[in-house]
């Protein structure tokens, strides 16, 4: 191959925007996936804070041998 034609393949792959495009869907997949795992995180520790509060509840007023958790 000579430099021409490498220069013509590397000057055709920098111009191609198809490329570009995949690489844009995949920055904007990792950051909703970033945002989704984030928000998993914060919700998923304020719903087990809630859900042993109501446990604490439950077992407070029906006493320890009536409530299952």
């Amino acid at each position: 191959m000579t430099f021409e034609a490498i220069k013509t393949s590397v000057m055709k792959f920098v111009k191609d925007e198809d490329g570009l495009t995949i690489v844009e869907y995949a920055v904007a997949g990792g950051i909703i996936t970033i945002g989704v795992v984030t928000a998993f995180t914060l919700l998923g520790g304020e719903v087990d804070t809630n859900i042993r509060a109501l446990c604490g509840a439950v077992k407070s007023r029906a006493g320890s041998a009536a409530a299952p958790c």
